[in-house]
């Protein structure tokens, strides 16, 4: 298997942080990046049209393409099974961790668990012949109409309860300056 190493092996745990959606890690994506990350992957793959399989099934105009469909390439059973087309999402979860995605498939390649990276590996094989748009980028409502509140509605409450009340002396007037 071929292990890409992503961050040194850091052993303290991580805190859990919410996934950055696919199509803005692909709208975000350097394909330049793409194609200098791709290199490990030129072992076994090819990417310019016509070049035929090596190793692995020819990577030219994989974006869109139907799974374990390479012209006279011997696919396992294993992605021969999972049907269905090569899309940005499948390549996500594919080129995360082939093992996971299709248990039992020949593909060497351990991983490539950074997502930024991966996106940008996945835009880089976009621009090879498929050049499909990318999926669009939804907005999350909430977060992106939400008034912005300096202070939650329990905290101003909490705040006008201490608050002095007008016909109180503040806390401090009364206080002994002995």
């Amino acid at each position: 298997a071929v292990d890409v190493p992503e961050d040194g092996g850091a052993a303290a745990p991580k805190q859990e942080e919410k996934a950055t959606p696919l199509p803005v890690l692909l709208a975000e994506a350097d394909p330049a990046k793409g194609e200098k990350a791709a290199k490990v992957c030129a072992a076994c793959h090819n990417f310019e049209e016509g070049a035929g399989a090596k190793i692995g099934p020819d990577l030219y105009h994989v974006v869109g393409r139907e799974i374990a469909a390479f012209p006279g390439f011997g696919y396992s059973d294993a992605l021969k099974q999972i049907g269905g087309k090569w899309t940005f999402e499948a390549l996500d979860h594919f080129l995360k961790s082939p093992k996971d995605y299709a248990p039992g498939t020949a593909m060497g390649l351990a991983g490539i668990k950074k997502d930024e990276k991966r996106a940008d590996v996945i835009a880089y094989l976009n621009t090879l012949g498929s050049n499909l748009p990318l999926p669009e980028v939804k907005q999350e409502a909430p977060a992106e109409e939400a008034p912005v509140a300096e202070e939650t509605p329990a905290e101003q409450a909490a705040k006008a309860e201490d608050a002095p009340k007008e016909d109180e002396a503040p806390a401090e007037s009364s206080a002994s300056t002995d």
